[in-house]
């Protein structure tokens, strides 16, 4: 049978913006990869991570790039071999997974032995003032794990403490997007406990966050820019107590899988993320994070359309795919 593919860009506008400590943006620029063949079709999509460099042209040319290594009949664990962890493999790998599914009649879930569930995830508050970020929380403080972004200046610990007061039942995550100093991190993390913060997220950046070696952990710190595959996690197992797994980083929910039996191997706690992106992209999360510590796939929440069909979510819980979306 002839396998092919194509390639595809496409924009989903945010509800409002999404700010984080590097900038906002308005909307969400995907990528959509289609393998198909013998009448099925498979997809995936990914979100490109400037944060790495990465664009939407960039990412289209390397799925383009290995055209015929994908219509030759390339597999998950070669492909692997082929690319490096970024956006454009999650998507190839994600569209062979989904593929698969649909030509053997076999769900990812079955195959990877899963009864899945739903799950609660946490919901993003946009990096703002002070008061700002307690109106978000205000509005959402039903909700109960809530993901706040900060890593903006001085005015940090005010934040923490506006949405804590905004949503005094919520667990809260912190996310610093690198955004702290070696001068800062130990008064916030010491704040972040004070105010019953549950976990905070990759405080330092990436490559100068030694100095987490040093000091004390009064809150469980994660993660995110510092991991992208299985091989980082040696050099970080004195320095984090978590780590945040995303397909875009990881390069496909292949490789996430490994990162995740090996995190749990080295004694991580384990939490799976996401860009924003649809639930296309969403889909083989919610099967990677069925047994995580902390799930953050609130993607389309976070967006005024999303594909049709889509997850379904009720409040924070997040429903597995139908078949009809992925897997």
């Amino acid at each position: 049978m002839v396998r092919g593919i194509s390639v595809d860009k496409e924009s989903f506008p945010i509800a409002g913006t999404f700010t984080i400590s590097r900038g906002s943006k308005t909307e969400a620029e995907v990528v959509t990869c289609t393998i198909s063949e013998g009448g099925h079709a498979g997809r995936g999509e990914c979100v490109p991570y400037r944060r790495y460099g990465e664009t939407l042209e960039g990412v289209v040319a390397a799925i383009e790039a290995m055209r015929s290594a994908v219509e030759g009949g390339i597999d998950r664990d070669e492909l692997l071999a082929a690319m490096p962890a970024g956006a454009a493999r999650n998507a190839i790998d994600c569209a062979l997974w989904d593929l698969e599914a649909k030509a053997t009649g076999v769900a990812v879930s079955e195959r990877l032995r899963l009864a899945p569930r739903a799950l609660e995830t946490a919901y993003t508050l946009s990096l703002g003032s002070a008061e700002s970020m307690a109106a978000q929380a205000r509005e959402n403080a039903s909700r109960p794990l809530l993901k706040v972004k900060i890593g903006g200046g001085d005015g940090d610990i005010e934040r923490i403490r506006a949405v804590r007061q905004a949503a005094p039942a919520s667990r809260l995550i912190l996310d610093a997007n690198e955004g702290w100093t070696d001068e800062t991190v130990a008064a916030n993390l010491t704040a972040a406990a004070e105010l019953g913060v549950a976990l905070v997220e990759q405080p330092l950046p990436a490559g100068r966050d030694g100095i987490l070696a040093t000091i004390a952990h009064p809150v469980p710190i994660c993660a995110d820019e510092s991991v992208h595959a299985a091989k980082d996690l040696p050099a970080l197992t004195d320095l984090y107590d978590a780590v945040n797994i995303k397909l875009d980083k990881a390069g496909g929910l292949t490789e996430a899988l490994r990162l995740r039996d090996e995190a749990r191997r080295l004694g991580f706690g384990v939490m799976v993320g996401c860009m924003v992106g649809t639930s296309l992209a969403m889909a083989p999360a919610v099967l990677l994070a069925q047994e995580a510590d902390f799930v953050d796939l609130d993607g389309p929440l976070l967006l005024a359309r999303d594909r049709v069909p889509g997850l379904t979510y009720q409040g924070s819980l997040v429903s597995p795919p139908e078949r009809g979306l992925w897997g």
